[in-house]
């Protein structure tokens, strides 16, 4: 039995033409059309009966429909209004399946909930032109979710990934591993989609990191990743004092305090290393503090 009905070119054409259907390449539209991805997909994902999930750019619904046997909710987000009525024929055969009309960069975070309540887990074949973005602000503000599970361009994959001194490594790495860390990828050919990318795609799984650092310190330690990435070329102190203009007098008290030498590059830091200066800068009241003193939570 294929993990969903709509995983062929000939069903996802079918499809296309029933609806009177064109691809749009400004949305990202590439449909997946192998049955044997969505099945690494959901074994990378693991889901439990009882799982709640989240999906971002179901298209006509090819992993939606796999997700909605497996999972207990689905909540998935489309943009494309033209998509519609055939997400509503895979509702209709699923029964717990959610469809919100709208982009995942600004829809409301309440609004990403099922009548079973919040997800919990994050499964999507993401628009590359927004998946970055989308990854991060849902490991941001979805505070309920345990994992991800999405497919990326490879390039976005590499930098999801990266470790500490390669040219992938930048503040967007950090800013992800603050809130989650990698727990699987593999690759997806290019000749498993209608119409075929021009770029290479990965899926990649995080799994949302427990108690970690309080959110005043992971926005403290976002700020200054931002700072010391943006003239990436640059020594750490300097980058991060021409790009903030805080007090050289205080930022190295905070350097010395957190144990870095702000000779290094910005790329050389680990996280956690980010996560003692983004400590010592608060001390120093280089970072204003953030009134959320809670950790993201499972529940």
């Amino acid at each position: 039995m294929p993990h969903s009905p709509l995983s062929t070119p000939s069903a996802t054409r079918a499809v296309l033409e029933s609806h009177g259907l064109i691809l749009r390449k400004s949305l990202g539209q590439h449909f997946l059309v192998d049955d044997n991805v969505i099945g690494r997909i959901l074994a990378l994902a693991a889901l439990p009966p009882e799982a709640i999930v989240l999906e971002v750019g179901p298209g006509i619904g090819t992993l939606t429909a796999a997700l909605c046997q497996v999972a207990r909710a689905v909540v998935a987000v489309e943009q494309d209004a033209a998509l519609l009525p055939a997400l509503d024929a895979v509702s209709g055969r699923c029964g717990n399946l959610t469809v919100v009309n709208a982009d995942a960069v600004k829809v409301p975070i309440a609004a990403l909930t099922t009548p079973a309540g919040p997800p919990a887990w994050f499964v999507a074949n993401l628009p590359y032109g927004v998946a970055a973005t989308v990854m991060l602000r849902f490991l941001e503000e979805v505070g309920t979710l345990r994992a991800a599970v999405v497919m990326v361009q490879s390039e976005v994959a590499d930098r999801m990934v990266a470790s500490p001194g390669g040219k992938d490594y930048g503040a967007y790495t950090v800013k992800l591993r603050l809130r989650a860390v990698p727990a699987g990828r593999f690759a997806v050919a290019r000749t498993c989609f209608l119409p075929p990318p021009r770029v290479d795609s990965s899926v990649v799984r995080f799994d949302r990191i427990e108690d970690g650092p309080p959110h005043e310190v992971v926005a403290a330690a976002d700020a200054i990743a931002a700072a010391a990435f943006a003239q990436r070329r640059k020594t750490l102190r300097n980058s991060v004092l021409r790009t903030t203009g805080w007090s050289a007098g205080a930022f190295d008290d905070a350097l010395s305090a957190a144990g870095i030498d702000g000779g290094r590059r910005a790329e050389t830091l680990e996280v956690a290393e980010y996560v003692r200066l983004a400590v010592q800068a608060r001390e120093q009241g280089l970072l204003p503090v953030v009134p959320h003193n809670e950790r993201y939570s499972r529940t």
